[in-house]
């Protein structure tokens, strides 16, 4: 099954060598439009193993520039990024710096007043891969609550978003809102963290129409009509820069009984179920600590559909979600009112999508159903966009 997929072997080498070669530098390494603004005073960072300056994390950077660092927070998979999707993480001291490390993906997702007490000044770093449900957004926005609750000034050092360069999918319904949406936003909302905090500003999304006292230090080099690999995974299951770009259209996936390869070396380039109609490809889930400690299907064959010989360009020409993937495989499951499971409408944002797909409409008919609201969402990010865009 090939879903009309175009294969061209060469462009992801030649693409990513031209992203290098513009040397995108996020803001994290333009450490002289920030370091003026915290030399002095009590920092804390909202961090993980993405927090990079060039090499180096962020902490350790300005350790050894002498700022003074009080505590990190992290948010779900950890400060070092390696606990898995969805595990409860306490507090505890990190082991390298001996810093507190306050977790935002446990008993509370809010810094709390007491957490802020004796900081002046909160750093927000983390790279986001541009979809609604990816969590980094939803830790974000209570961060910035809680900096305007607590008079704190937030900075955010902005990152290039691989999947910046189109805007898709349903507008979330607030009736569906969750950790994994908080937003009235597409599903790919085409902005990165410092775009889109802007926007939670701007919008009044804060509880009560607070305002954040923000200062967002931009990328150099960096435009919304391009995708770039990232230096390291930004979680456990996204490993390569393939399975961020796939990540929006299988993230869906999640909330049906489709494995989207968790337990294997290659999680979110795969899919598939163990009765499914294709059976030229299989694998088997294991566990894989830090990655999946119960994958869906463990030990059992599964069989799907292998899409790793897909290329960068193939994303870059369609620029949108591809629904061909999830339709076929809803057709082709055997008991379709066991497919769908009760996380499906809130990954979507909507209960439309779900109803649609029963009742057999095709990905283009389901798409003309978004595009009213996707207009309307397109005029409102270019009020909050601090790159050249895509159109």
């Amino acid at each position: 099954m090939r879903f009309g997929k175009i294969v061209l072997t060469f462009s992801v080498s030649v693409f990513l060598i031209t992203a290098r070669a513009q040397e995108i530098l996020p803001g994290a390494r333009l450490m002289s439009n920030y370091l003026p603004l915290i030399q002095g005073k009590r920092v804390a960072v909202v961090a993980n193993h993405t927090t990079l300056v060039g090499s180096k994390h962020l902490v350790d950077t300005l350790l050894s520039a002498g700022v003074t660092i009080k505590k990190i927070f992290s948010p779900e998979h950890g400060f070092r990024g390696d606990i898995e999707a969805g595990e409860l993480i306490g507090n505890y001291t990190d082991k390298v710096t001996g810093l507190p490390v306050i977790s935002l993906y446990g008993g509370s997702k809010k810094p709390k007043p007491t957490d802020l007490s004796d900081v002046d000044v909160v750093i927000f770093d983390l790279q986001d891969v541009g979809v609604r449900f990816y969590t980094y957004i939803s830790t974000m926005h209570y961060v910035m609550e809680a900096c305007a609750e607590n008079n704190k000034p937030l900075i955010i050092l902005d990152r290039p978003n691989p999947n910046g360069f189109y805007v898709d999918g349903p507008v979330l319904d607030t009736a569906y809102r969750s950790f994994v949406g908080m937003h009235p936003v597409p599903l790919v909302h085409g902005m990165t963290i410092g775009e889109f905090a802007q926007m939670i500003n701007g919008e009044g999304w804060l509880k009560g129409k607070i305002q954040c006292n923000l200062t967002v230090i931009p990328c150099r080099g960096y435009t919304h009509s391009m995708t770039t690999a990232l230096p390291v995974r930004p979680s456990p299951n996204l490993p390569n820069h393939l399975s961020i770009l796939l990540y929006p259209s299988l993230g869906l996936f999640e909330g049906t009984v489709v494995s989207v390869g968790r337990g294997t070396d290659y999680p979110f380039q795969v899919f598939g179920f163990p009765n499914f109609p294709d059976k030229g490809f299989r694998y088997i889930p294991v566990e894989k600590r830090g990655a999946s400690l119960n994958p869906p299907y463990k030990g059992k064959p599964v069989y799907g559909i292998d899409l790793r010989d897909y290329s960068v360009n193939y994303f870059l020409d369609r620029r949108e979600i591809i629904l061909d993937w999830l339709i076929y495989s809803y057709n082709n499951y055997p008991e379709k009112d066991k497919f769908f499971n009760n996380f499906f409408n809130l990954l979507a944002g909507t209960s439309v999508l779900r109803q649609q797909i029963e009742n057999g409409l095709t990905p283009s008919e389901i798409r003309a159903t978004w595009q009213p609201a996707l207009e309307q969402f397109k005029l409102l990010r270019k009020k909050y966009l601090l790159y050249p865009d895509f159109e």
